[in-house]
């Protein structure tokens, strides 16, 4: 599939979504950033949490992806990287990426966001300038490549909270996975 008819079948997906009040979600998560800085005493500990709860969400929301989104299995990373950022984003945040900066191995790539709907009503403030607020998406990112066979890091590199002019997600491909059935479910 080419990257118009990813971004066709993104704003299909769009469509078909039960939709949340983007001004209520961005509050929402803004209390929960909040909530964790009051609960931690580090800001490295708050940037863990939160991808490890963009994780969690990650290895779920992907069997929502596969159910709704109706797209054939991707041919491999590069193309997974284009569904990620035309069908994924806009599916479950109404916003698309634009992939870029492929190594020549293919094996490295950013994912570049105009707009991140997570950070909408937010300035850090300077005692706060380390801390990774849109973390969560790192997380989910992982945890939905992870599902699918793709064990990889994921970290911002630039972020509009910190006075870059994009937000800019680094993926790097650590390990293709393989599927392995466990010991019960194999036959005699």
């Amino acid at each position: 599939m080419s990257a118009r008819s990813h971004a066709r079948a993104g704003d299909v997906a769009w469509g078909r979504m039960t939709k949340v009040n983007g001004e209520l979600f961005a509050l929402t998560y803004g209390a929960m950033v909040k909530r964790l800085l009051e609960d931690h005493s580090e800001i490295d500990e708050v940037n863990e949490h939160l991808e490890k709860m963009g994780y969690n969400i990650g290895i779920r929301l992907v069997d929502e992806f596969l159910a709704k989104s109706g797209l054939p299995p991707c041919s491999g990373f590069v193309e997974t990287a284009e569904v990620v950022a035309k069908v994924a984003f806009r599916m479950f945040l109404g916003v698309t990426a634009d992939v870029t900066g492929w190594n020549p191995e293919g094996t490295v790539f950013s994912l570049l966001l105009a707009d991140n709907p997570l950070a909408e009503f937010v300035e850090l403030p300077r005692q706060y300038r380390t801390l990774s607020y849109s973390n969560i998406l790192c997380g989910v990112l992982r945890g939905a490549l992870e599902m699918i066979q793709y064990r990889v890091e994921v970290q911002f590199v630039r972020d509009v909270l910190r006075g870059d002019d994009v937000n800019e997600l680094r993926v790097e491909l650590k390990e293709i996975m393989n599927e392995e059935m466990s010991e019960e479910y194999k036959e005699d």
